[in-house]
């Protein structure tokens, strides 16, 4: 960094730092300038990268940078003090004609940007919104959903038991069991929300996520139903580029069942770390609803057919906003989600 931008950010930390309304800010701001990560041991490293020209006048700029921070730092947290000690004082001394500072106003996490978007698109096709608990019982989000009692989901290895035997609900799909349960057919719904897996965070997986839920149930419904409301939600989400592609698998609440993939946004399909060389993330699980669970709400099987889905909610915004790592999504970086303000 060159001395004039080290000029700029010492003007702009000590701004800040005068601006500080109490101790715990003026902490934050000795971590963001002087910590070990701060601006000032990083402007340090990036000396070495200059040219041996611009080096001593760059460095005594960042020294200078530094010792302002200090003083600034020290000189702020005694007048917070002496306020402290003397509160009449301050406020009389506070000028009430001057304008109020403008903080600005704060913008939709992209996590909230895509349900609503997700949602708005399934309302155009007829869904509306269910909601249920985060916290559920192992009916709920096993049996009900014909989860055989040795199914590896239900395993303390991967799904968070609290100590009263209910546990944190693994999937959204709970919401379709009580939605049927107080609702004959046809249903038509779709249940966004948050979700909680034993899962090792890398940059595709994390222990907390979002999916969204859907669920049609009517007579006469087929895995043609399914596959063309997907590929629909789709290309309306990511855009008319966007490749959809349905394998086979297995679940234990749907037979037949699929696994939904969208082409990769990182390498356009060819292949990269994010989709493990393969040119596609997985984004749903689908099939058509197993008898099994029709049975478990009363609705007849011979009378009635339909499909359910989940997708990550997380997963569909990394391919919309182009982004590499999903724990981006969970660290509050304030730069991160100003990219996001409308």
């Amino acid at each position: 960094m060159k001395a004039v931008e080290i000029e700029q950010r010492q003007a702009a930390a000590l701004e800040e730092i005068r601006a500080a309304a109490d101790e715990r800010s003026l902490d934050a701001l000795r971590a963001k300038y002087l910590g070990r990560k701060g601006l000032v041991p990083a402007l340090m490293k990036e000396l070495k990268a200059l040219p041996p020209e611009e080096r001593p006048l760059a460095g005594r700029k960042a020294n200078e940078l530094k010792v302002a921070v200090q003083q600034a730092l020290t000189e702020r947290r005694r007048e917070l003090a002496e306020a402290r000690a003397h509160p009449a004082a301050a406020a009389a001394s506070f000028d009430y004609s001057l304008p109020g500072v403008w903080r600005g106003t704060g913008s939709r996490h992209p996590i909230s940007s895509i349900i609503e978007r997700a949602v708005e698109i399934f309302h155009g096709l007829g869904f509306t919104v269910a909601e249920g608990p985060d916290i559920e019982t192992e009916y709920y989000n096993f049996d009900a959903l014909n989860t055989p009692p040795d199914h590896p989901s239900r395993d303390p290895q991967d799904t968070f038991y609290l100590s009263d035997g209910r546990l944190l609900r693994t999937q959204t799909s709970p919401v379709q069991i009580r939605y049927m349960e107080a609702h004959p057919p046809p249903v038509r719904i779709v249940a966004p929300g948050r979700c909680y897996r034993r899962d090792t965070p890398d940059a595709t997986h994390s222990a907390n996520f979002h999916q969204i839920e859907g669920l049609y149930v009517a007579r006469g419904v087929s895995m043609a139903d399914l596959k063309g409301t997907l590929a629909y939600f789709a290309r309306r989400m990511m855009g008319p580029g966007v490749r959809v592609r349905f394998r086979p698998h297995f679940f234990p609440f749907t037979e037949p069942s699929v696994e939904v993939d969208f082409s990769c946004h990182a390498c356009g399909g060819k292949g990269c770390r994010i989709c493990k060389h393969s040119g596609w993330i997985e984004i749903a699980g689908a099939g058509m609803v197993d008898p099994n669970v029709f049975a478990a709400v009363g609705y007849d099987p011979d009378e009635y057919s339909g499909y359910a889905f989940g997708m990550g909610i997380e997963r569909m915004a990394m391919i919309l906003y182009g982004i590499n790592d999903i724990r981006v999504f969970y660290e509050n970086d304030i730069r991160f989600l100003e990219q996001f303000a409308q």
